[in-house]
């Protein structure tokens, strides 16, 4: 009763607008050394984080001391327990004073609507929302998304059908997952990915296909690192499709690149399920479908309320064929509520309504009630918005450009927002020459058992040293990508910066990256002369 009153309590301190760090019981400064825990990920991955098989027919290594003891079938799919990027970059953020633009969580508190909500919900002995709810999905909460999800893709939803709650977007792909794969089943995901999608196909009993995105820079010239486009060809799905494919999992917008998949693209992967297994369902995973910062251009076929938003399930016979996932952690600002769904046709989302009283009975009931009075909340006006999802993409929009002018000033390539469509809150930003030599020779493939392939490549080196001697933390890209393309070396010149920080904390990463920047003038890394000292000895004697 005591925790329980402690906790109550707080939340008022936050409905009266109490300052709160969600980082506050591990450090002072909501910039520096946040938290060990992570996105959507477990330290039971493989060594890559996301280890995976080189080819579809090549027998996965099996490590036999799992075995001992009686460990079950899901730890040996998952292979050999070892540290993964997550937990390595947790570490490197205790142990050093960091501005960390790593995790993909926001640093400040949910919108005030959001919060009065939850209170709200707490308070109310009618509607009894601390005890059990319906295991498929809140009444409440499942009606507001039967009616968001009409708007959406144009057609009558069934709330108690058609729609299915669960722990966050994580475990809505875990249980379409487990309803669809059996072993020897193929799942098909766009490279690079997620790294989560891979362990939970490996879960099922599947096996991870992998079609690689294309980049193709602004300006190709040999000399030249500029931002470009991640790109879907359509020859590459077309040849990784087989009868045995089971599943595809969508992305859009995409974490990390934030690539916005192109109606054509869309599709692409329509047409590819001509040749997968008859049963081959799209996973959309469309969690980020609120932060479209830069809009395609084709803005006629976007979703009502989600602007240059296309849901794949819209598409022309697509509803029957897709599973579209979500959640409300992203939109308000609030990963720890862990509420997510599934939209669907109910004969693929009755098997998740099986499966749920199994895996946990429902979700919480005071979350799910909180977030069905958030939802018609935030259409209204907001902070002199239309309405709160404006106002989103517009603070979106802005942090995204400050963070964007600092990493191109300390020598990174970014997109271009205005020719190049973007969503999500991260930067996959490209490593300028500049910045390459200056890191010291002996950090490139230095031992390290948690890196793809238990070598630091340039990716990998680059952030740990950026960490350990410049004080700022991003994301290698190497854990993206599958453990093939990880040796060929196509992660080498990418890393994933979040912008869904503070525009205190984002300031203080670019104060870190001037710095580091300035440094580059002065000092000769790897044997070699940098080009910005070059520059500034031929500056020196002009003068």
């Amino acid at each position: 009763m005591r925790v329980y009153l402690c906790w109550f309590f707080g939340l008022l301190l936050l409905k009266e607008g109490q300052p709160f760090s969600p980082s506050a019981p591990f450090q002072n400064s909501p910039n520096r050394g946040e938290p060990l825990w992570t996105e959507r990920v477990s330290d039971a991955d493989g060594p890559n984080g996301a280890a995976a098989p080189n080819s579809r027919d090549a027998p996965e290594a099996v490590d036999h001391n799992l075995h001992v003891g009686g460990v079950g079938e899901a730890m040996s799919r998952l292979g050999a327990a070892a540290p993964t990027v997550w937990s390595e970059f947790g570490r490197l953020a205790q142990e050093n004073e960091v501005v960390n633009l790593g995790q993909g969580f926001p640093d400040w508190l949910p919108p005030d609507f959001a919060i009065e909500s939850l209170v709200e919900a707490v308070q109310d002995s009618a509607q009894s929302p601390h005890q059990y709810t319906r295991p498929a999905g809140h009444p409440s909460l499942v009606k507001q998304l039967a009616r968001r999800y009409s708007a959406h893709l144009r057609k009558e939803i069934d709330p108690m059908n058609e729609v299915a709650v669960t722990v966050g977007a994580s475990q809505a792909l875990y249980l379409s997952l487990q309803t669809l794969i059996k072993p020897g089943d193929e799942v098909i995901l766009f490279e690079p990915f997620f790294d989560l999608y891979v362990n939970q196909v490996k879960l099922a009993g599947g096996t991870p296909v992998f079609v690689p995105l294309t980049f193709v820079p602004y300006d190709d010239s040999e000399d030249v690192i500029s931002g470009g486009e991640w790109v879907l060809e359509r020859d590459s799905l077309m040849q990784a499709v087989t009868t045995k494919t089971k599943a595809i999992i969508l992305n859009s917008p995409h974490n990390p690149t934030g690539k916005i998949f192109t109606r054509d693209e869309m599709e692409f992967v329509a047409e590819s399920l001509e040749l997968a297994n008859p049963d081959c369902v799209v996973l959309s995973d469309e969690v980020y479908k609120y932060i479209i910062h830069s809009p395609p251009k084709r803005a006629e076929e976007e979703s009502l309320f989600c602007r240059g938003h296309v849901h794949f399930a819209s598409l022309p016979g697509m509803w029957d064929k897709t599973l579209t996932i979500s959640s409300a952690g992203k939109t308000f600002s609030a990963t720890g509520w862990q509420v997510g769904w599934v939209v669907g046709p109910d004969h693929l989302v009755t098997r998740i309504h099986r499966l749920l009283p199994y895996v946990q009975f429902c979700a919480s009931t005071v979350i799910q009630e909180a977030l069905a009075r958030s939802l018609p909340r935030a259409d209204e006006p907001y902070k002199g918005h239309d309405s709160y999802y404006d106002y989103l993409r517009e603070r979106y929009t802005r942090k995204r450009d400050l963070l964007a002018n600092a990493l191109r000033e300390s020598g990174f390539a970014v997109p271009d927002y205005d020719r190049t469509p973007g969503g999500g809150f991260f930067i996959f930003a490209r490593i300028g020459k500049s910045i390459q030599n200056q890191l010291p020779a002996d950090r490139l493939f230095a031992p390290n058992v948690a890196a793809p392939g238990g070598v630091a490549r340039q990716d990998w080196a680059l952030c740990q040293w950026m960490a350990e001697e410049h004080g700022f933390l991003c994301i290698p890209s190497g854990p993206f990508f599958s453990l093939d393309k990880a040796e060929e070396g196509a992660p080498d010149e990418f890393v994933r910066i979040a912008f869904c920080k503070t525009d205190e904390t984002i300031l203080a990463a670019a104060e870190a990256l001037r710095k580091m920047h300035e440094n580059s003038g002065k000092t000769a890394i790897n044997g070699e002369t940098s080009d910005i000292v070059v520059e500034a000895e031929k500056n020196e004697r002009r003068i």
